[in-house]
């Protein structure tokens, strides 16, 4: 496989009203860090930097955005592992913190850090340039499959969710061609604009600017149903490739948080999911809220660490 450049860390302060500076003293620290994997751009990125935007009035604190980038999550795990566990600093869960830390066997895995609460589920669709000639994945499989190498598919890093649906894609259709990781989606969206990768699976907030400039379509979702912001795509099931997947996005701490921690949080973030603006903003995105507090999400990033491994030794990824 090919493997993008990473980036340079980036750091970006977001500021609120008078709400939140007043309400600081409710939560230990007057401002709370962010570290994300993806770069500026990328979906959890995004996620973050938009939540916070009204996340700060419900837990009394403002918020600093880092991306830590390197080795698909890797180094930004190794930071939280590391850090002090006193409400100061958190992480953007989603499946590549889990898949990283089953594949590469860094120093530091999705074990060292604490669960906190999950926020959303992610729809994953598959797009192309607007002057693409692919209307479908139909077409897209038997183009891949007339000429084997061809067509060149653009996902985010090794250990990302999307990187495995290539592998269950491939082995439902018979395709065989070349895949491309990037270090994020802002990377992959790069590529699928100049003509690098075909076609990219990804997130809608990753693409909302290109998808309202006209320069990207959507071609397919992976969910059961068609979402409903963009009724005229088609599931990957209405093509005959039995494909559904959901992408979570949740936050995590480091190991040994107080409890009063995740009360705290567990709070704030049931509240900021019933903030109109908020939630005008995730609906737009086809996010799908699905909180689940501390114990909660402990358990289901359990269960779906011991899927993953076991999916990777079905495919002979791993042993």
């Amino acid at each position: 496989m090919i493997r993008a450049m990473s980036g340079v860390a980036a750091l970006a302060v977001l500021s609120f009203g008078a709400a939140a500076p007043a309400a600081a003293q409710d939560y230990p620290h007057d401002t709370v860090t962010l570290v994300t994997h993806s770069r500026a751009g990328g979906g959890t990125d995004v996620f973050l930097r938009e939540m916070t935007k009204y996340l700060g009035e419900y837990l009394g604190a403002g918020f600093v955005v880092e991306n830590v980038r390197g080795g698909s999550g890797a180094k930004a795990m190794a930071k939280l592992a590391q850090a002090p566990a006193d409400g100061s600093i958190f992480y953007g869960t989603t499946p590549t913190f889990i898949n990283t830390s089953l594949l590469s066997n860094p120093e530091y895995t999705y074990k060292d850090l604490s669960a906190v609460a999950n926020v959303f589920l992610d729809p994953q669709v598959v797009y192309v340039r607007a002057d693409s000639p692919f209307q479908t994945l139909t077409e897209v499989v038997e183009a891949a499959n007339a000429e084997p190498g061809s067509v060149v598919f653009g996902v985010t890093t090794p250990g990302s969710l999307d990187r495995q649906v290539m592998e269950k894609f491939k082995q439902l259709t018979g395709v065989q061609a070349p895949v491309i990781t990037h270090d994020g989606g802002g990377e992959l969206l790069i590529s699928v604009l100049n003509g690098t990768a075909a076609l990219g699976i990804g997130e809608v907030q990753e693409l909302d600017a290109q998808l309202d400039a006209g320069e990207v379509r959507l071609i397919t979702t992976y969910t059961k149903e068609r979402l409903d912001q963009f009724p005229d795509v088609p599931t990957a099931q209405e093509q005959d490739i039995d494909l559904v997947v959901n992408k979570f996005r949740g936050i995590a701490g480091p190991a040994g948080l107080p409890d009063e921690i995740y009360e705290k949080w567990e709070t704030a973030l049931q509240a900021v999911l019933e903030d109109d603006a908020f939630k005008e903003w995730y609906s737009a995105q086809a996010l799908v809220p699905n909180f689940m507090p501390h114990e909660e999400y402990d358990q289901f990033l359990a269960d779906f660490a011991e899927e993953q491994q076991a999916f990777f030794e079905e495919y002979g990824i791993v042993e």
